[in-house]
């Protein structure tokens, strides 16, 4: 006879103490450690949230977060897309965000692929992100340089140096040319 190990249940107290420099992500019960995603990754997640929140914050749209940022889904699982934005109707009434987690997912959550990511891993969290509210990814291929776009957990949007990423009706008249997260530095 085989018995089932049990899978521990997370409490946020014990999820939010874990070693500061490890980014992890609680799924199914376990705890994922996502590791360090290297220099490329944060400086297209810097262009990319220097962007957003220069535009988002004068005109009081919502929030951005980065990825330090988990987000408690319906499952238990604490999702931390690499950028986010929360609409200002999802925050009505909060005076200061929480310092523990958001329930439910973001309205716009961002995905830069790393060397280390999988096709697997990337879909089950994307399919995850619709289930918990959210309304568009991006998912950022740094080696490729494109980006695909989602409204659902089928890309239906394909971007590429020449075009631009358009917030739609989630960040309401923001945009981006693509290949600012791809130029060359010049110095």
């Amino acid at each position: 006879m085989t018995v089932a190990s049990e899978k521990k249940i997370w409490t946020d107290e014990e999820f939010m103490a874990l070693p500061e420099g490890g980014r992890y992500e609680l799924v199914n019960g376990e705890l994922v450690n996502m590791g360090n995603s290297g220099m490329e990754h944060g400086w297209i997640a810097s262009i990319l949230n220097g962007a957003m929140f220069s535009f988002v914050q004068p005109r009081k749209l919502g929030v951005i977060c980065d990825s330090s940022t988990a987000f408690t889904m319906k499952s238990g699982n604490k999702r931390s897309p690499d950028l986010s934005f929360i609409a200002k109707e999802r925050l009505q009434g909060v005076k200061r965000l929480p310092k523990g987690y958001f329930q439910g997912s973001p309205d716009l959550a961002v995905e830069i692929l790393s060397p280390t990511n999988t096709v697997e891993e990337i879909h089950d969290k994307i399919v995850e992100y619709f289930e918990n509210g959210t309304r568009l990814v991006w998912v950022i291929h740094p080696d490729e340089q494109y980006v695909l776009v989602y409204h659902n957990p089928r890309p239906d949007g394909f971007l590429r140096i020449g075009d631009r990423l358009d917030g739609e009706d989630v960040v309401p008249e923001f945009t981006l040319p693509v290949a600012e997260l791809f130029a060359e530095l010049e110095f």
